[in-house]
């Protein structure tokens, strides 16, 4: 993927096509083998990285604004003093696997902005590398070198440059490797699925049984097709085929977990639980527990009181380090009265109870901060009410 876009985007083709050793790594546009001068007047070599904004998933936009990382020692004049000039601040920030910018720079044109990477990168090679230039006139960034794909492991069908934009790339890679589960794609888990998908998780397993009906799309994300309900499609093979169009690596199993099919769970490093049945949620957390898994169980309760509807919104965390809570926070029996079983089209409740259980499940990786370690929570709708328990010493 990054040959291809490198070839369809002007500016970058013509980054490479000059001979510069450019590469796409995560969401930035690196460019190596930059000659300059250190303070002690040697001739070194580093990088410069800035973030890539996509017009499409295959076409390069203008560059979001005019600053540049630098990754190497200081840059500095012929004389071996600073290019204080060009240097807005040292940052040795984390930009995306391993990739380090220590140097943040800010070089902005007579216009304000750069209108392509070309003029952009150009323009900041030639200011790194004037002073070596001038101590060897053989220094050059244009060295024709051809640079490998670093995608090819990739989950995503397409760069993620929401990361690198907001500089995050450090965090996503906590997502790298992990195996996760959605059991139940009613409608607090195709939203759960919504927001992990949207993660470069190794793999996202999906689990149930049921078709998708005409129901089930009041409930979840996006618009379905009245096409896709007359197929009457597995959920799972509805899901898969929705989100398949950005992560390469969803697994559908068009299957209830019981003891007869939780061989399916073993190698899972997280799992969402987000079934309307009690009994259902406690058998899965007993085949759960003996297999060392971590898991979100999501339960939502729906009442009609005084002609208006109110919920409590549940989120139960269960890992090896702590599970002593489960006992008394997992319901046990099914209940029966309960009005979400027939006003269904409460897909704001759904998003919801999602949400706090990716909040959790982020905040076990540590991409979010955690302070209270809360195993158990609880939101009340009616009174807008937060109840956090069971935290972890």
């Amino acid at each position: 993927m990054q040959h291809q876009l490198i070839s369809l985007s002007p500016d970058l083709k013509q980054i490479r096509d000059e001979g510069y050793e450019i590469e796409i790594n995560g969401g930035y546009v690196c460019i190596h083998h930059i000659p300059y001068l250190n303070s002690e007047r040697e001739i070194k070599h580093g990088k410069l990285v800035c973030a890539l904004n996509l017009a499409t998933p295959t076409l390069a936009g203008s560059p979001n604004d005019h600053t540049m990382y630098f990754c190497g020692e200081q840059p500095c004049h012929f004389t071996g003093q600073p290019m204080s000039e060009i240097i807005n601040s040292m940052q040795n920030a984390p930009l995306v696997n391993g990739l380090i910018g220590n140097y943040y720079l800010s070089s902005k044109p007579a216009s304000g902005k750069y209108a392509n990477y070309y003029d952009k990168i150009v323009r900041y090679a030639s200011l790194i590398s004037v002073a070596a230039k001038a101590a060897d006139p053989s220094a050059t960034a244009r060295t024709y070198k051809p640079m490998e794909d670093d995608e090819k492991e990739g989950v995503f069908m397409y760069y993620d440059t929401n990361s690198s934009r907001a500089n995050i790339l450090q965090l996503t890679e906590k997502f790298k490797g992990l195996k996760i589960g959605i059991i139940g794609l009613g409608g607090t888990g195709s939203y759960v699925l919504d927001f992990v998908a949207k993660t470069p998780v190794q793999e996202i397993h999906l689990f149930d049984g049921d078709e998708f009906n005409v129901h089930n799309s009041f409930r979840a994300p996006g618009a379905t097709s009245i096409i896709d309900l007359e197929m009457r499609k597995a959920k799972v093979d509805y899901f898969f085929e929705i989100y398949s169009k950005m992560h390469k690596r969803i697994v559908p199993h068009h299957s209830y977990i019981t003891s007869a099919s939780v061989q399916l769970l073993q190698n899972l490093d997280y799992v969402f639980i987000c079934v309307d049945k009690n009994s259902v949620r406690r058998e899965i957390i007993d085949l759960l527990l003996p297999l060392g898994i971590s898991f979100i169980d999501t339960g939502m309760g729906v009442t009609l009181v005084d002609g208006e509807l109110t919920a409590l919104l549940r989120t139960t965390t269960g890992t090896t380090e702590k599970n002593d809570h489960l006992s008394e926070r997992i319901p046990t029996g099914d209940v029966e009265d309960n009005e979400y079983d027939e006003n269904i089209q409460i897909a704001e409740l759904n998003a919801q109870n999602a949400i706090f259980a990716i909040l959790k499940w982020k905040k076990l990786i540590g991409f979010y901060q955690d302070r209270r370690r809360e195993h158990h929570s609880s939101f009340t709708l009616n009174v807008g009410e937060i109840l956090n328990g069971d935290t972890q010493s």
